[in-house]
Formats: structure tokens, C-alpha cells, sequence
């Protein structure tokens, strides 16, 4: 038997090693320049190390004695290769055990909460990484493929690394079967108008009639806009169109070291309030609609409270999808911000630069290591595959630039300091924001498996608009959630009238819909879109707002 003695120094022992093993862990998630993260003070309990231990030690002498397969469901070790090499499903199954061990140790850490998660996350990165699915040496199905094809699987995996490493990006599917323009953002329109940050799409009509208050989507800049039209039978811009709406969307720049200087002010100003005056002049409608997606519906909420503070009010409605306002509950992206963090960014992007756009995208893919990056290594190297075309995925990978002094005062005023729910604490455009200034009718929607905007972080935004609400949340996660047309009766959607005070309780008031949460969108939207009008025969109004080139435009096709 050890004594406490020994146990406390094993616990000492394990605080130095998964100490380092944390720091490592997120230091290679870190983009290119960050602040390495500080050592964190871990003690655990010399009882729960001893339960640990003795449970360890159980369950490994169970797997040498019977030589258990693997017993986890996991679907890296679901083919029978690997149940018919006895070394490879004993290494898997050593693997798991060790994973579950590690886990419970991370659980069993006696620190502040925030040091725990970040803890969870760095031995989650390192038991993805470290898989025995990831190594040829012991891929029982890698091994058994390069057999059956003669060698010809490891050539493929070859070709498909050099590939990789020429794009700069590991390929979640086959890129050359899509090209935008052709066989995505394939919605018919025009660019109306554009300045140096952002191109205006509008769309030609489907309908005899349109409503006469015209309608603005403005989507993301951390990604390009045909998320939101994919595919005619998925796009939720080919959805307003039909519903009668005439449509305008912000198509971002994709930014360049000409566009390094620019600020969180000029997004405002120059970005989401020049394109909701375009469309005002457009279409000579006092009042518009729009709609912000994820960082698209920050910039949005930012520029109705510049608006409201310069006394104008010209949206009849606003609808905020996966959007953060309220920043107090970010999920799993909390790991990343601290003080040090930000301020090493700032001095890095404060007075210039760009915050590069495939950085941000392994950051979000690191979010989920096995489904996002382990399973193309794999794939795609050791098996030699070649992944399917996937018009979703293609999208994922078309990364977008930002300004870096953009991106540094976003860290901070939102992630780090919260200070948009602050009434006067920011100062956007020379203008104090204060949300309870914007009072109009907006529709709120968070999806239930979101983990870049947890549906926590989209209901908080009730609490802090003034005017009238509705809050739905649908199934599924930040992007599959939002993208579920009505044809593919698919997923559900949950909605109730009552708007108490956490998400929680409006839950337990919710009531379940099958199928998608556009439909009900759409019935919202249609008393703030005016009457009916005959719809425009052409793009744009006059020599100002003049078809330029045809939809998507230029600036959603140039790479990162």
C-alpha cells in the first residue's frame, strides 16, 4: 500500500507533467505570434489520484488478461481491421483507457474553472493527436487497405500530402468540383454598388410582386457569404427571394495588406450602415428589414446603436442569427481570451496587419479535433482517399482575412471586456452605444448544438433590446442549424411566447415543431414588410446604384 506520503508526491509529479502537457497542448493552437498561455497552478486530491489509480490498474489488468477489443463505439476503431490484429486492438484499447484516465484526471484538478476547462480541452487536443488511428504503424484498416490495393492507397496518401501542403490546408473535400459562381452562389442578381470594404448584391425578383420595404442580409466577415447559398435547394437567399422580398446581401472583402489599417469603425460605418443607405436609396423605402449572421448580426446590433444614437431609425425590423451581443457566456472560445492574450494581439494587429484567415480557420477546426482534422489526415494520407465533394465543407475552406486593428479592438471590447451590453462603455463612430436605444422588433435565433455561439450566449441577447421579441432555437449546430431549408423536412425547432430570464426556463416553456424554423421566420417577417408592390424590372436605381458586374462579384472570389 503507498502512504499519503507517497501519494502527495505523485500528485506533485502529475501537477508538473500535465502542467506541461496543458501549456503544449494549446500553445499549438495558437495562431502564428501568441502569447504563450502561463503555467497553471493545478492540486488534485491525494484520495481521488489513489481511486484513479486503483481503477487504472483494474481495468488494465482486465484488457492484458482478456485482450478486450475495443469497447467504446468509437468510430475510429469501428472496422473489423481492427478487431482482427490483436496488437492493434489492444493498442486502441490501451489508448482508450489511457484517454478516460487522463480525462478523469482533469476532472479531478482542484482549480478555478476556468484552468479546468482549459485543462479538459488541452488533454482532449493531446488524446486526438496521439490516437494510434493517426499512425501507419498501428492503423489496422491503413494497413489493410494498403494491402488489398497493393501499395497503390500509400501513393495516393503521398499525392494527397504534397497537395496539402502546396493549398496550406489539409482538404476536408475535393475543391475541384466546386467553383463559386458555377456550382455555388448561384442565386441570379448583380453588385449594385461597392467601396473598398464590401461589395451590394441585389437579386432579380421570382415573384410578379415584391414587399415594398426591401430586405439586407448582412453575414459574417470571419467567413464569405454563400454560406447562405449554397445550392438553390438550400439557400436561404433564394428562400427570402421567393417569399417576395427584394433581396440585398453584404458580400465582405476578403482583406489584403491594402485594407490592414482598417478599423471596427469603418465595419460600422463604411460597411453595415453605407449598405443599409444604399438600399434605402435603392429602393426609396424609408425604412428596410435586415438580418446579421453570427459576427454579421454584431456589426449589425453595433451599427442600429450608432444609428439610434445619431437619432435614426431606418430598419422596420431586425433579425440576429447565432449572434452574440452579450458576451458573458462564449463557451469553449473563452479558452483563448485572457488579458495577456489580447494585449499580445494588440501589439502584434493594433496599428496594422491581418489577422490571417487560415489561422482562424484551424482555430475553429481544433474546436473538433477528430471530425475536423484527425479524420482528413487519416483519410486522406494514410488511407489514400480522396473526400467526397461537400459544397458546406468546400465553404469552410475558403478562408477570409481581416484587419488586424479590426480584429484587436473585437477582442477586447467583446470577448475579453463585454463592453457592448455596457450602456456608453464602447464608442463606435464617435457615437456611446447603448442597446437599450434599439427599439425595434427583432426575431432571435440560436441553435441547440452550437458551439461558437451556445444557444446561453443567442438568448442573451433578449435581455438587453428593448423593443419587441421572439426567440426560436433550432436543432443542430452553428451552421446546419441556420441552413435547414423547409423542403428538407429535416431536424426540428422549438419557440415560446414568454421570454423569462435565462434559457433554461424559456426552455422548459418551449414547445417542439418538426421540421425547419424558416417558415416560422417567414410568417414573422411578413406584418414589417409593407405591402406588395410590382417588383423592379432591373438592378440598382441610376448612374449611383448601376449593375456592375453580375452576382456573386469579384470580391467573394479572391483567396486568402
Amino acid at each position: 500500500m503507498h502512504s499519503d506520503a507517497d501519494w502527495a508526491a505523485h500528485a506533485q509529479r502529475l501537477q508538473q507533467d500535465i502542467g506541461k502537457q496543458w501549456a503544449q497542448a494549446l500553445q499549438s493552437l495558437q495562431p502564428a505570434g501568441a502569447a504563450a498561455p502561463s503555467m497553471p497552478q493545478l492540486r488534485f486530491s491525494p484520495a481521488r489520484l489513489q481511486e484513479l489509480q486503483q481503477a487504472y490498474v483494474r481495468e488494465a489488468g482486465e484488457l492484458w488478461n482478456q485482450g478486450l477489443a475495443p469497447r467504446s463505439g468509437d468510430k475510429r476503431f469501428a472496422s473489423e481491421a481492427w478487431t482482427r490484429n490483436p496488437l492493434a486492438s489492444f493498442a486502441a484499447s490501451v489508448y482508450l483507457l489511457n484517454a478516460r484516465t487522463l480525462l478523469g484526471l482533469a476532472e479531478a484538478a482542484d482549480t478555478d474553472a476556468k484552468t479546468k476547462a482549459r485543462l479538459r480541452f488541452a488533454v482532449e487536443q493531446f488524446m486526438a493527436a496521439s490516437a494510434p488511428s493517426n499512425f501507419m504503424a498501428l492503423n489496422a484498416e491503413a494497413q489493410q487497405k494498403a494491402l488489398d490495393t497493393r501499395g497503390e492507397s500509400i501513393a495516393r496518401g503521398m499525392q494527397n500530402l504534397l497537395a496539402d501542403l502546396q493549398q496550406g490546408h489539409v482538404s476536408m473535400t475535393d475543391e475541384s468540383a466546386f467553383e463559386v459562381g458555377r456550382n455555388v452562389a448561384t442565386t441570379e442578381g448583380a453588385v449594385v454598388f461597392e467601396n473598398e470594404l464590401f461589395q451590394l448584391l441585389e437579386y432579380k425578383p421570382l415573384t410578379a410582386k415584391v414587399y415594398e420595404r426591401p430586405y439586407l442580409v448582412v453575414p459574417p466577415c470571419i467567413n464569405k457569404f454563400y454560406i447562405l447559398d449554397l445550392q438553390p435547394e438550400n439557400s436561404l437567399i433564394r428562400y427570402l427571394v421567393e417569399q417576395g422580398h427584394r433581396t440585398f446581401v453584404v458580400s465582405w472583402r476578403n482583406v489584403d495588406a491594402e485594407l490592414q489599417d482598417k478599423t471596427w469603425d469603418d465595419y460600422i460605418e463604411d460597411g453595415a450602415m453605407q449598405a443599409i443607405s444604399a438600399v434605402q436609396d435603392i429602393s426609396g423605402a424609408k425604412q428596410i428589414n435586415a438580418l446579421g449572421f453570427c459576427v454579421g448580426g454584431t456589426i449589425l446590433g453595433t451599427a442600429l446603436a450608432v444609428l439610434a444614437a445619431r437619432g435614426e431609425k431606418p430598419l422596420a425590423s431586425a433579425t440576429l442569427l447565432t449572434t452574440f451581443l452579450d458576451f458573458s457566456d462564449t463557451g469553449i472560445l473563452d479558452l483563448f481570451i485572457d488579458e495577456s492574450s489580447v494585449k499580445m494581439r494588440e501589439m502584434q494587429l493594433g496599428k496594422g496587419g491581418l489577422m490571417k484567415g487560415q489561422d482562424l480557420a484551424s482555430t475553429f477546426s481544433f474546436l473538433r479535433p477528430n471530425d475536423l482534422v484527425w479524420n482528413y489526415v487519416v483519410g486522406n494520407y494514410l488511407k489514400g482517399e480522396t473526400p467526397p465533394p461537400f459544397d458546406l465543407l468546400y465553404w469552410n475552406s475558403d478562408s477570409t482575412n481581416l484587419p488586424g486593428p479590426m480584429y484587436a479592438w473585437y477582442l477586447r471590447n467583446t470577448y475579453l471586456e463585454n463592453n457592448l451590453v455596457k450602456p456608453g462603455k464602447a464608442v463606435v463612430c464617435g457615437q456611446k452605444v447603448d442597446l437599450r436605444k434599439v427599439d425595434l422588433p427583432v426575431y432571435i435565433y440560436g441553435s441547440r448544438e452550437d458551439h461558437i455561439v451556445p444557444i446561453t450566449g443567442a438568448y442573451a441577447s433578449v435581455r438587453h433590446l428593448p423593443g419587441k421579441k421572439r426567440f426560436v432555437m433550432g436543432a443542430s449546430g452553428h451552421i446546419a442549424g441556420v441552413i435547414n431549408p423547409p423542403v428538407k423536412k429535416k431536424r426540428s425547432y422549438w419557440t415560446n411566447d414568454k421570454l423569462p430570464a435565462t434559457q433554461q426556463e424559456w426552455l422548459e416553456g418551449a414547445k417542439e415543431h418538426p421540421g425547419s424554423w424558416w417558415n416560422d421566420w417567414s410568417a414573422w417577417l411578413k406584418p414589417h414588410a409593407g405591402k406588395q408592390v410590382p417588383a423592379p424590372k432591373g438592378y440598382g436605381k441610376g448612374a449611383k446604384y448601376k449593375a456592375i458586374e453580375p452576382a456573386p462579384g469579384r470580391y467573394v472570389k479572391a483567396k486568402a
